[in-house]
């Protein structure tokens, strides 16, 4: 049923709640698991003393921390046995997500919400709704508390 699980993740606990859920539903399926991040760009920010335009380096800095992130969840899960692969990109998140899903021809994406409403959801926007709106695959969605 499940050949291929993509598991959006953003490097908090609270995203990761979902991975034992996967970790049942890769071994039961023997499925391929793809931990992914998507990095969304920095804005700028302005203050009345001065203005912080993210440069190159800021942006390969947590490029790295979060490949380093995936490497561990993937290391984690390894052990386990899981054949696990881990994926970067780059731009909002939900297209991010979308994106990702369509190019590995993922069955299930399986991911954690954070469960936000009123005016943080307003503010933040929220990526499982966007996903359940515009994916075209099946969603596992676990509300993280």
């Amino acid at each position: 049923m499940y050949q291929t699980i993509l598991v959006p993740l953003d490097g908090s606990k609270r995203a990761e709640v979902i991975l034992p859920h996967v970790q049942e539903i890769a071994r039961l399926y023997q499925a391929k698991v793809v931990l992914l991040q998507v990095l969304e760009p920095q804005r700028s920010v302005v203050t009345a003393e001065s203005l912080y335009i993210p440069g190159q380096e800021e942006i390969e800095r947590q490029s790295q921390l979060a490949q380093n992130y995936l490497v561990a969840r993937q290391k984690d899960l390894k052990e386990l046995g899981l054949d696990v692969q881990t994926q970067l990109s780059y731009g909002p998140v939900v297209e991010g997500i979308i994106q990702a899903a369509e190019q590995i021809q993922a069955d299930l994406v399986a991911m954690a919400s954070h469960g936000r409403t009123g005016l943080s959801w307003v503010f933040y926007g929220s990526v499982s709704s966007g996903l359940l709106n515009r994916i075209d695959r099946p969603l596992l969605l676990i509300r993280s508390k």
